[in-house]
C-alpha cells in the first residue's frame, strides 16, 4: 500500500490498496475510477505484476463501457532478470507518478499524460538488493538468509532476489549494482536518481550508501537526486534500490517541482561541495617557537606513556558506566602530544600549556578532550601572569570546573584531581600522589553519581570512576620519575 502517501496536488488522485502485497480487487480499482473521474479521463499507473494488470485492467475496461476516458501505463522498470519478457514495476514507479502528476496538475490532456507516461516507464531502470526478507503481519517469520549473505534483484513484496551475493562493504554492493544499471544507461545522457530504503536500513548507513552511489560509476550520469529514504519499502526489508531515469527538460521540470504529498522528498541537484576559506585568521597570541626543556620533556613522556598503557583497562572501567571508549579517548590525547613534542615550547612553561591545551582540544575528541584543553589553557593564562605552577595549575581546574559543573563528590576525575592539587601546591608530590589515589578510591564507594557518563547509570557501581583512576595513576608515575634512586 505504499501509493497512498502519494495521493495530493501534484501527484496521485487516489490510490486503491489491496491486502498486503496482493493487488486490489476489480471492485475496488472500479470504485476508485467512478469516485475520481471527471471530463478530462483517468489514468492508471500499474507496476507490471499480473494481479495488478488483470485487475486494473478489467476495471478500465469496465469504466470505459460506461463511458469514461481511461488509460493504463505499466511501469516494469526492474533489471534484475534482463531477459525476462515481463519486468516487475518497482520504486522506479514514483518517477511516473510524478511526471504524469505534473502534467496533468499543469493542464495536459490524458492523451499527452498517457504518452508522456508510457515513454518515461521505457526510460527508468531499477535495482535492488537485501540483507534480510522481510516480516509480514500475521504470518510466521521465516528468515531465508543466512548470516554472511544477501539477495541482489528482488521485489518489493518480499518476494526472493535472483542471485544470492556474500554480505560485502556498502561501497562494494553499490559498485555489483551500479555496473549493472549503468550497462542499461545511454552514454552521454542526463539520469535523475531515486536512493529507496527498503524498510529497516538505519539513516546513517543510507547516507553511506547514498555517498557511495554518487562516487560509483553512475555519478557522472546523475543529475538530480531523491532521496535516500522510504519511498517504496517492502515492509521492514533490510535492503534498499536504485532506480534510474533518463531526463529532458520536461521531465526535469517535472521532477523538480514541489508537490502536497509528504512521502516523496525533493529532488535535488548533485553538486560538487564548496569548501570556503576561513575569511580571518585565528586571534590570539602567535605560537611560541619550538624549545627544548629536557626535564619538561621526561615529565610529558612518562605521563603520556602512562596514559596509552592504561588504554584497555580504562576502557573496561568506563564499559561499566559509559560506552567503553574512555582509554582510547584518553590514548589518543597522549599520542597526539607526544607527536607533537618536538614542536612544543618546552622551555616556556605557560607556551608549553597552551600548546597542549590546543592540541588536546583538537585530537582528543569528546568531553574530555575539551574539559583538559580548558584546564591547560587556563593553567598557562596563570603562568604567564607570574603565578607558580601549583597555583596556576589549580586555576586550570577551577576554569574546568567552572565549565564542566563536577565538583568533589560527583564521581568524576575532580574527586582526584581537585584533592591532590591542593596537596601539590601545599605539599608537594607525595602528598599529591597520596591524595589523588586516595580521592580515586573514593569514587568507587559513593552512591550515586552527580555528574559525567555515570550519572545516568542511577546506582552504585562499585568501581572506581575511570577519570579519577587515570589522574591517580598519572600522579604515580610522576611520583615514580622523580623517586630519588
Amino acid at each position: 500500500p505504499s501509493h497512498a502517501g502519494f495521493v495530493g496536488a501534484g501527484m496521485l488522485t487516489a490510490a486503491v490498496s489491496g491486502e498486503i502485497f496482493a493487488s486490489p480487487s476489480v471492485e475496488a480499482v472500479l470504485a476508485a475510477i467512478r469516485a475520481t473521474t471527471g471530463p478530462a479521463g483517468c489514468l492508471l499507473i500499474v507496476k507490471n505484476y499480473t494481479g495488478d494488470r488483470l485487475n486494473f485492467g478489467l476495471a478500465a475496461e469496465k469504466a470505459r463501457a460506461e463511458g469514461l476516458a481511461v488509460e493504463m501505463v505499466i511501469v516494469a522498470d526492474d533489471i534484475a532478470l534482463p531477459d525476462i519478457a515481463q519486468p516487475r514495476g518497482v520504486a522506479g514507479t514514483l518517477f511516473v507518478h510524478k511526471i504524469a502528476g505534473h502534467l496533468s496538475e499543469s493542464g495536459h490532456d490524458l492523451a499527452s499524460v498517457a504518452a508522456a507516461a508510457r515513454a518515461a516507464a521505457k526510460d527508468i531502470v531499477s535495482l535492488g538488493i537485501s540483507l534480510s526478507s522481510c516480516s509480514i503481519p500475521g504470518q510466521a517469520h521465516e528468515e531465508r538468509f543466512g548470516a554472511d549473505d544477501g539477495e541482489l534483484g528482488l521485489g518489493i513484496h518480499g518476494e526472493p532476489g535472483v542471485e544470492r551475493i556474500a554480505l560485502e562493504a556498502a561501497s562494494k554492493l553499490v559498485a555489483i549494482m551500479a555496473e549493472r544499471l549503468a550497462a542499461r544507461l545511454d552514454t552521454g545522457s542526463r539520469y535523475a536518481l531515486l536512493i529507496n530504503n527498503l524498510g529497516s536500513v538505519p539513516p546513517l548507513e543510507m547516507a553511506l550508501i547514498a555517498h557511495a552511489v554518487l562516487s560509483s560509476s553512475l555519478a557522472k550520469a546523475v543529475a538530480l537526486t531523491i532521496g535516500p529514504g522510504h519511498l517504496m519499502t517492502a515492509l521492514n526489508m533490510n535492503g534498499f534500490s536504485l532506480s534510474l531515469i533518463k531526463l529532458d527538460a520536461e521531465r526535469e521540470s517535472a521532477l523538480v517541482a514541489p508537490v502536497g504529498p509528504h512521502a516523496w522528498l525533493p529532488a535535488k541537484p548533485v553538486r560538487q561541495p564548496v569548501v570556503v576559506a576561513m575569511s580571518k585568521p585565528a586571534i590570539g597570541t602567535a605560537t611560541k617557537p619550538a624549545s627544548r626543556h629536557a626535564a619538561a620533556e621526561r615529565l610529558i613522556r612518562a605521563v603520556c606513556q602512562k596514559l596509552i598503557a592504561l588504554e584497555e583497562s580504562l576502557n573496561a572501567l568506563d564499559a561499566k558506566a559509559g560506552d567503553g571508549d574512555t582509554g582510547s579517548t584518553v590514548a589518543t590525547g597522549a599520542r597526539s602530544i607526544l607527536e607533537r613534542i618536538d614542536t612544543l615550547p618546552l622551555a616556556d612553561r605557560a607556551a608549553a600549556a597552551a600548546a597542549i591545551g590546543d592540541t588536546l582540544g583538537t585530537s582528543m575528541g569528546g568531553s574530555s578532550g575539551v574539559l583538559l584543553s580548558i584546564f591547560f589553557t587556563a593553567a598557562s593564562q596563570a603562568l604567564g601572569s607570574g603565578a607558580p605552577l601549583g597555583k596556576a595549575l589549580l586555576a586550570g581546574l577551577e576554569r574546568m570546573t567552572f565549565y564542566g559543573g563536577a565538583r568533589i563528590g560527583d564521581r568524576t576525575m575532580v574527586d582526584a584531581l581537585e584533592p591532590a592539587l591542593k596537596a601539590l601546591d601545599a605539599s608537594g608530590l607525595e602528598a599529591a600522589t597520596e591524595a589523588a589515589r586516595q580521592g580515586a578510591e573514593a569514587t568507587a564507594a559513593m552512591q550515586k553519581a552527580k555528574a559525567g557518563r555515570s550519572a545516568y547509570i542511577g546506582r552504585q557501581l562499585d568501581t572506581a570512576d575511570p577519570g579519577a583512576f587515570a589522574v591517580a595513576e598519572v600522579f604515580a608515575a610522576v611520583a615514580a620519575l622523580f623517586a630519588p634512586a
